[in-house]
């Protein structure tokens, strides 16, 4: 159990530093919000997601 805690917080990371560098990038380029938005939202629906099945998952181990 440990160990799937441990992945999902390796992934969460992972997954926060493509964020914080990809939506400014996203931001800052002409255009390219309009074709990167759904993937920015989807990203980020993502990400919030790993943070509660992270925070449940940790709930079972303390």
């Amino acid at each position: 159990m440990i160990l799937i805690i441990q992945l999902l917080v390796l992934i969460l990371i992972i997954l926060s530093i493509i964020l914080v560098v990809g939506i400014p990038v996203t931001l800052a380029s002409p255009g390219q919000w309009e074709k990167s938005k759904n993937l920015i939202y989807t990203s980020t629906a993502v990400w919030a997601g790993l943070i509660i099945i992270t925070s449940i998952a940790n709930s079972f181990i303390a």
